[in-house]
């Protein structure tokens, strides 16, 4: 069953753009798929680690800001991210030396500051990132000769992008490595003790998040073609962070369910619903009351719930006849 709603999945994304129909709902299924894997990474740290972080955005704009200077400078799309990669994983293990030196509250503080230097930096520091104004890009890569520059090219290379990220996810999770990364979380005294370096654990759980939110942050860029001090706001952090609690944390399918959810909320509500904001915010706390494990294990839970009474009132009606 797994398999066939796996691969149903699959199909479907892999057609969307065939029959959906119009090219705006195209770009929100790709920046679904951007965000999804923002979530992801922050659900490295938050889900599996079980430290929440209020930064991430600003890795998020190091890796978009970088890119755009670099493909300013001249150089190459393969260069461009690579580079982008390069420096939001080096600023990701910078982050994590002053971060890490903190647990629960105070990571959270460190993680906001950072975020709030890197904000502040790209809105002061014009001559580096034209401040308010931003920087705009002017091309897209062409991966082995395939255009970019139609909305449905760029949402096939970002689903690939994706499917790789989830997949590198799902490896992470069922690895050993994974497994003391929720040590970590559950345990940290007792992995201690067990002989494993916990801050090491947590310092490479950093540089995955780090990795996979440049990713994000450089497919953010390709696909606005801009980017601005806005992209590195509290703000987003903030937005990534819900996108996991909402969907569920520590889960796979949550975060990519919690993007979409927001990202709809932004894109689609807000069209036909002046006080979107409120209304997210309703569903957010609709989720925390009714589901606190969040929307996906929530749902699934509600599910099995539902199964198990309506067998056990086939159960009793078979008794009786």
């Amino acid at each position: 069953m797994k398999r066939v709603t796996l691969a149903s999945a699959l199909a479907i994304l892999a057609t969307l753009p065939l029959w959906i129909g119009s090219t705006y709902y195209v770009n929100i299924a790709t920046q679904i798929l951007f965000y999804a894997i923002f979530a992801l990474a922050v659900n490295v740290l938050a889900g599996y680690a079980g430290l929440v972080s209020l930064g991430h955005a600003g890795l998020f704009g190091i890796a978009a800001y970088a890119a755009a200077k670099l493909l300013a400078g001249g150089h190459g799309h393969a260069v461009v991210v690579g580079g982008g990669l390069a420096v939001t994983v080096a600023a990701a293990a910078a982050f994590a030396v002053l971060a890490l030196r903190g647990t629960g509250l105070g990571f959270v503080m460190i993680t906001v500051a950072l975020g709030q230097i890197v904000w502040g930096v790209a809105y002061r520091w014009i001559s580096l990132t034209n401040g308010d104004n931003g920087i705009s890009i002017a091309s897209r890569p062409r991966p082995f000769g395939l255009s970019l520059a139609s909305p449905h090219g760029f949402y096939w290379a970002t689903l690939v992008v994706f499917l790789l990220a989830a997949l590198s996810m799902a490896v992470l999770v069922a690895s050993p490595f994974g497994a003391s990364v929720r040590g970590t979380r559950d345990q940290p005294r007792r992995m201690n003790a067990l002989g494993y370096h916990v801050w090491m654990i947590r310092f490479l759980a950093f540089l995955v998040s780090g990795f996979w939110t440049g990713v994000a942050g450089v497919l953010y860029l390709y696909y606005n073609q801009f980017v601005s001090p806005q992209a590195v706001a509290l703000a987003a952090s903030a937005e990534a962070l819900l996108m996991v609690i909402a969907g569920g944390t520590g889960t796979l399918l949550g975060p990519i369910a919690g993007a979409a959810l927001v990202v709809v909320m932004k894109n689609v509500a807000s069209a036909y619903i002046e006080r979107w904001n409120f209304v997210l915010g309703a569903i957010f706390v609709a989720i925390v009351v009714f589901m606190p494990e969040g929307l996906v294990p929530g749902t699934a839970r509600l599910a099995r719930w539902a199964t198990s009474a309506w067998r056990t009132r086939v159960t009793r009606e078979a008794r009786v006849a």
